[in-house]
């Protein structure tokens, strides 16, 4: 038992330590994925206008000065598309786009499962360090002498050990946000990608009529 009391310990100011490299890590994953696919999504949003106005005006033309787009996820699959298209024929054509999918995912999705795992963890990280901080507490209640004041000293240790839990709150709320704010953005560029290989279907089935 005084093992485990002495761990106690020791991991009560160890955790708010390693809460603190969560946090770091948090935010610097958050800036370096709002800056990465902030550039994507601006392309992404002008092919999808692109797309519309195709849509909206029948014009098939604008989809091949849409696929010589190389700066943009969707023009570089439209691009190949209409290449493989005018090479073997519609057979194959959504396998192309499903693996071109595959490929680019790794990089949209960039250390979001770090993100993902640190906003589902982080609280329970917050609660052992409470835990630990509380067995703290009492444990020098149980040391601490009348004129000590006992209450004093078991309050003043839970109040410090509920930091922690206050702490992995504080981490995994924006953690919580972000993520799902980056995922939202990366279904954005796949949904545009599938949106890509329909245009690519019409266009090349228009030419056969």
């Amino acid at each position: 038992m005084d093992t485990l009391f002495r761990i106690a310990d020791a991991s009560a100011s160890g955790i708010l330590y390693f809460m603190a490299f969560l946090s770091v890590a948090s935010v610097a994953i958050m800036i370096e994925r709002y800056f990465a696919l902030k550039k994507v999504g601006a392309q992404s949003m002008g092919m999808a206008r692109g797309f519309r106005s195709v849509i909206e005006s029948q014009d098939l033309s604008q989809i091949k000065s849409l696929s010589e787009n190389t700066t943009s996820l969707e023009g570089r699959a439209l691009g190949y598309g209409i290449n493989y298209v005018n090479k073997h024929g519609i057979n194959g054509l959504d396998e192309l786009f499903n693996s071109f999918k595959t490929i680019e995912r790794p990089t949209l999705e960039k250390n979001l499962n770090v993100l993902g795992t640190i906003a589902s963890n982080a609280p329970y990280v917050g609660l052992l360090g409470t835990v630990m901080g509380i067995m703290k507490a009492f444990n020098d209640l149980a040391g601490a002498s009348a004129q000590q004041g006992g209450n004093e000293v078991v309050m003043a240790g839970i109040a410090h050990a509920l930091v922690s839990t206050a702490i992995g709150l504080a981490v995994a709320i924006p953690a919580v946000v972000a993520f799902n704010f980056f995922q939202k953005k990366v279904g954005n560029v796949l949904s545009n990608i599938d949106a890509a290989r329909d245009l690519c279907l019409v266009y090349t089935k228009s030419r056969k009529v």
